[in-house]
């Protein structure tokens, strides 16, 4: 049977004027994509670099604050970016199978283990702030004797904030995607957005699995 307009309109309604085909705006998105992550891995990289000086001049300092950080909870939410990782992956697979409703069930899941991992580090700072580990002027914690403790958390805050503010922003994408999904804007033919996103999350889980043995495993 010979494919409606209405179909053809439906499979193609989706790529922007100066592109030549779905192929071509597919591959364009995820090229941009991938420049964008090069940019936010530079964006960590001035943070790592800090990170690995100041540990150079105040190694026992590094060692005696990280005493400090829970690593229960800090292999908790690496467990559970790592159980992310699949769902955001098997969200983008079910795009590519016309398995609509797989792939909203997945983003929830995806979702939801973000907003876990967000309510765990919550209550790590609320502990920390509590006991008066803040960063920089701020720092009146004297449970630890070395002078330049405050430099540490002050990393440690800069690091594990920027990292969560990337999860947030992760979180509001995938409710954004949620919401096309939804409405049916997703199929096999298009699910550019729901790739990229992945791409997105998939770097967030990456830094985080950095971050984690150097804040909280150095002991």
């Amino acid at each position: 049977m010979a494919q409606t307009s209405v179909d053809i309109e439906h499979k193609t309604d989706h790529i922007q004027h100066h592109f030549v085909d779905s192929d071509q705006q597919f591959e364009s998105s995820k090229l941009g994509m991938w420049i964008f992550l090069v940019t936010e891995i530079l964006f960590f990289g001035g943070l790592f670099a800090a990170y690995i000086v100041y540990r150079a001049w105040y190694p026992e300092l590094y060692l005696e604050a990280s005493t400090e950080l829970n690593a229960f909870w800090g292999t908790v939410n690496t467990a559970v970016l790592i159980g992310s990782s699949l769902t955001v992956a098997m969200a983008i697979r079910s795009a590519q199978l016309n398995q609509i409703k797989g792939l909203i069930y997945n983003l929830y899941i995806t979702i939801g283990l973000a907003i876990i991992f967000m309510v765990i580090k919550f209550f790590e700072y609320a502990e920390k702030l509590e006991k008066g580990i803040a960063p920089g002027a701020y720092y009146t914690y004297d449970g630890l004797e070395h002078e330049k403790a405050n430099i540490f958390f002050s990393i440690y805050y800069m690091m594990t904030g920027l990292h969560g503010l990337h999860v947030v922003i992760g979180i509001g994408l995938m409710v954004w995607l949620v919401i096309k999904a939804k409405k049916k804007v997703f199929h096999s033919g298009y699910y550019t957005p729901v790739e990229i996103t992945g791409l997105y999350w998939h770097l967030v889980d990456v830094i985080w699995i950095f971050l984690f043995p150097l804040l909280y495993l150095i002991d």
